[in-house]
């Protein structure tokens, strides 16, 4: 077998990859449509910023990326068994633990390091952007950080691109893949210039690889969902901390949700 017929299966396999990670994003396109049309139709309201950020999160973590999931398994004609998952047990939660503490530590201090080599602040998120400008709703997305972003993103980035890439390599070359695949692809939720959205997505590779490494370690989705919510959850707290005790430096906290 010719090296080039050997090597079409990892091709696909990272075609395969970062496909699903844009079809993930471009199927929130018809799902915003249907949540804000319900939305609309149950309120009676028009959408402004706050309802356009649940309206997102909802149509992206909680339909487009599970759909992706699903249209995926369905199309190799495969079980939810594909994509390991289970109540996690108290090894499973000392991981959780574990990781989202390293996450948490690494970035910050990547970041830093980041920030003070390349003298730029890292691109605001709009969705912070948002909870900045209403501080009431921090506590409620912090809530949605655990319950719907973490497991909606860890289903498509772990569950099935990692596993999909598991499959023609070895454990931290999907890592990094599936990585690869899922930061740059949040600049649609970045503002700022390029450099500062450089920044924003290198720091998002730590608590992506840190991810990647709990669900190869433990092969149950569970603990990098977990550990993703808590991490997202932590900043939304620190951020509500900041507007409340130090409303000053606002703008610069809200530069600490990229996830």
């Amino acid at each position: 077998m010719s090296s080039d017929t050997a090597g079409r299966p990892r091709l696909r396999a990272v075609l395969v990859a970062f496909g699903l990670a844009l079809l993930g994003f471009v199927l929130v396109l018809p799902a915003g449509f249907v949540v804000s049309g319900v939305y609309t139709a149950a309120f009676g309201a028009e959408v402004d910023d706050v309802a356009a950020l649940g309206i997102s999160m909802i149509a992206l973590q909680g339909i487009a990326f599970p759909v992706t999931a699903w249209l995926y398994v369905r199309r190799r004609g495969l079980s939810w068994e594909y994509i390991p998952v289970a109540a996690p047990d108290l090894r499973d939660i000392a991981y959780v633990v574990g990781g989202f503490v390293f996450a948490f530590v690494a970035a910050n201090v990547i970041g830093g390091a980041l920030i003070t080599v390349f003298s730029t602040e890292p691109a605001q998120n709009t969705g912070a952007t948002t909870a900045l400008a209403n501080p009431e709703i921090i506590p409620y997305l912090a809530v949605l950080q655990i319950l719907l972003i973490g497991p909606g993103e860890e289903l498509l980035f772990r569950g099935v691109i990692q596993t999909r890439l598991r499959e023609q390599f070895g454990a931290w070359p999907s890592i990094l893949l599936a990585s690869a695949a899922f930061a740059p692809l949040h600049i649609f939720a970045l503002s700022g210039g390029p450099a500062a959205a450089a920044i924003t997505i290198s720091i998002l590779f730590v608590p992506s690889i840190v991810f990647g490494y709990l669900y190869e370690k433990r092969q149950n989705l569970a603990v990098p969902a977990l550990a993703h919510g808590f991490y997202n959850a932590t900043l939304f707290g620190l951020m509500y901390v900041v507007v409340k005790y130090a409303p000053e430096t606002a703008s610069e906290a809200a530069a600490l949700l990229g996830v």
